[in-house]
């Protein structure tokens, strides 16, 4: 079974320098776990670094950190479906919401357990994925305000994840007013005002005037050690922490370009063959890997070795293996992209196994 090395060194290492870094801003985290379908010993990791609060879009993740015994606080960070919300009430602590008809049915069903459950209302701020747009929020609020079972504890925002829309001075003054405005009308005191997520890490490290923003939802800084705009690496961070490993399971010499006509392949897409960058004449010495599109992203996989990926199959990495002495059985490693860990990490076929030099 292929597998991925997981240091959990670098995860608290990660942790600890954003929460330091950003608890000088007066910004506290909360860790986004969904890129590692809420596994609860990268979550245990990220806790014991010091994060009182992970967050998760999949209710299914925060069910599983909740039965492992994570003690942070665990928030529902998607839109929780109706069907869901007896789960949400009874296993998260938090939910961001943009729906109001929700937020009544999540506070009947907190009746119905004798819970409090915090909400955060999301706001559009022009990304155009999820939030209430701005105009129309305070009677939202007033009603919020007035529910049972249900305690408004903020209010977020959201750029980057859809339109693209980065996190500016601009965009981020502006909700800043809102929190703002809706503090004074209401004459409450927002816990949380949620700016955003890693995509904002570049504008709260250069901004002069952060506003009211107290709070950003991180995932990718945290797991990757990237900034999300262009996901580049966050020089103060860890990067590849998560590491690919396949196992040769055929190897031999075969021609550089194939025998017959070429059509589509089985997904649908145009035979890399059409490229004569690819074909050749002579032979090259190709190994299948035991791991597939079933598994991973092949287009966010970085040899560290010296060898070529040429393309994958449902359940095959095919490689060029250049110069390099390989056998049947070999393993080969991988750095990886925030598309192929989501995939990977997902995959029932690729084995998880931690490690960490403490």
């Amino acid at each position: 079974m292929a597998y991925i090395e997981i240091d959990l060194e670098k995860i608290r290492y990660n942790t600890k320098f954003l929460k330091n870094l950003l608890e000088k801003k007066g910004i506290s985290i909360f860790a986004i776990t969904k890129l590692v379908l809420g596994d609860p010993v990268i979550a245990k990791a990220i806790f014991d670094a010091g994060i009182e609060y992970i967050g998760d879009s999949r209710i299914d993740n925060i069910i599983k950190m909740r039965e492992a015994g994570i003690k942070a606080k665990l928030i529902l960070i998607r839109n929780p479906s109706v069907s869901e919300i007896p789960q949400v009430i009874k296993y998260a602590d938090i939910s961001l919401n943009s729906e109001l008809q929700v937020v009544k049915m999540l506070s009947e069903e907190a009746k119905r357990q004798n819970k409090l459950h915090g909400i955060i209302l999301m706001v559009e701020m022009g990304d155009l994925r999820e939030g209430i747009m701005p105009n129309t929020l305070e009677p939202i609020v007033k009603q919020i305000i007035d529910l049972k079972g249900v305690e408004l504890l903020g209010i977020g925002t959201n750029l980057k994840c859809f339109a693209g829309v980065i996190p500016d001075d601009t965009n981020m003054i502006e909700f800043s007013t809102i929190a703002e405005n809706i503090q004074n009308q209401f004459g409450i005191k927002l816990k949380f005002i949620s700016g955003g997520n890693s995509a904002n890490y570049n504008w709260v490290r250069s901004s002069k005037n952060i506003g009211l923003i107290n709070n950003l939802r991180l995932g990718t800084a945290i797991l990757m050690g990237l900034e999300s705009i262009k996901d580049s690496p966050v020089i103060e961070l860890e990067q590849n922490i998560f590491t690919l490993v396949g196992e040769i399971v055929q190897i031999n010499k075969k021609p550089k370009t194939p025998k017959g006509k070429f059509t589509t392949n089985a997904f649908g897409e145009p035979s890399i063959f059409k490229s004569k960058k690819i074909r050749g004449r002579g032979f090259r010495t190709q190994a299948l890997l035991n791991i597939g599109r079933q598994d991973i992203i092949e287009s966010g996989l970085v040899p560290i070795a010296n060898i070529e990926i040429l393309g994958a199959s449902s359940d095959y990495l095919i490689i060029d293996v250049k110069n390099n002495k390989f056998k049947v059985g070999d393993k080969i490693k991988f750095n990886m992209s925030y598309e192929s860990v989501l995939r990977a990490m997902t995959s029932p076929f690729i084995e998880k196994i931690f490690f960490s030099r403490i």
